[in-house]
């Protein structure tokens, strides 16, 4: 009975380990477990939940960041800045510099009064007009005469750049007749648009709008024509057509074109004014400009060439804060 019960409480003997290969870790055959009386401890972590592991063991050492250079925004021709007070000063040397001149060759005698009259007698007739009031009235006249001639001449060359840029069947239709109009000098014409309109308004924009649509037209088409042909084939994709995709699409985009076609419009519509108030016309400034040859008064006319001057570079400086508040991504051009 004592051997009985002595072979009951001894546990079974373990069963021997099966041996290994030698390319087979021991992590991953492990040996049959001895049978236990004890329930199996419950494990704590979820089957889906993979084992901890050692940072050392597994996952690679981090890298020590690389330096790289640092992003530098583009530059492009003509954005490096100067000081304003340095800027104004550059701006203003070459005028002051011609003034000089002036002053000097009139003053010394050097130059005839009847030939060109000095800066004092200039100043002198821009104050009778002035005090006259005429020089208001004559300035109002001509602005009168070249919006409206930029205006109809504008409107038109943009409207056939646009659809000659858009269309083949429109570019075959418009483009020759263009290019034949732009060998033309306006200047020609008058004749024939006085035999046509006569001497009055009609005539003086007529010859203004025809001056105008050229360069319009042309920058107009170069626009559209530069403009990317994914993003037109994306603005189709969500729906625009027609005067729609024109009006939303491709006129925002080919508008750094179109205000510099505007601003050579406008300095044209100076000349065209020139020769319309020229001829039969009673106020303006070439109205002033014809008056003062007539009475050989030279002060008169280098007064009305200076408001000429001054009234293209007012123009463009207009046009220029027009792009500025339009495009203020799109930096200057101009190399200083």
């Amino acid at each position: 009975m004592e051997k009985v019960a002595e072979s009951v409480a001894r546990p079974p003997a373990a069963a021997p380990e099966a041996p290994q290969s030698p390319l087979t870790p021991p992590s991953i055959t492990p040996a049959p477990e001895a049978p236990s009386s004890k329930a199996p401890t419950p494990k704590t972590l979820s089957p889906q939940t993979p084992a901890p592991q050692t940072p050392s063991s597994q996952a690679p050492a981090p890298k020590a960041p690389s330096a790289s250079p640092a992003l530098e925004t583009p530059r492009y021709l003509g954005t490096r800045r100067r000081r304003p007070a340095v800027s104004a000063a550059v701006r203003v040397l070459v005028p002051l510099l011609l003034l000089a001149a002036w002053w000097y060759g009139t003053d010394s005698g050097a130059v005839p009064p009847d030939v060109l009259a000095g800066p004092g007698a200039v100043a002198g007739a821009f104050g009778e007009l002035v005090a006259t009031g005429q020089l208001g009235e004559y300035l109002l006249a001509s602005a009168r005469r070249a919006g409206l001639g930029v205006l109809v001449g504008g409107g038109l060359g943009l409207l056939l750049g646009v659809v000659a840029g858009l269309s083949a069947l429109g570019e075959e239709l418009i483009d020759p007749t263009m290019q034949m109009k732009r060998a033309v000098p306006f200047l020609a014409l008058v004749p024939l648009f006085i035999s046509w309109f006569g001497v009055e308004e009609t005539f003086k924009v007529v010859l203004i709008a025809v001056a105008a649509v050229g360069p319009m037209y042309a920058y107009s088409y170069l626009g559209v024509r530069g403009v990317d042909r994914k993003t037109v084939e994306a603005a189709r994709g969500f729906g625009l057509r027609g005067a729609r995709l024109a009006a939303e699409v491709i006129i925002p985009t080919a508008l750094p074109n179109i205000l510099m076609a505007l601003r050579i419009c406008l300095s044209v519509s100076l000349t065209g004014l020139i020769a319309a108030e020229q001829i039969g016309a009673t106020e303006g400034i070439g109205y002033l400009v014809t008056l003062a040859q007539q009475y050989y008064r030279s002060d008169y006319m280098v007064l009305c060439i200076l408001i000429y001057a001054v009234l293209g570079l007012v123009i463009d400086l207009l046009i220029r804060g027009v792009e500025r508040l339009a495009m203020p991504w799109r930096g200057q051009v101009a190399a200083r």
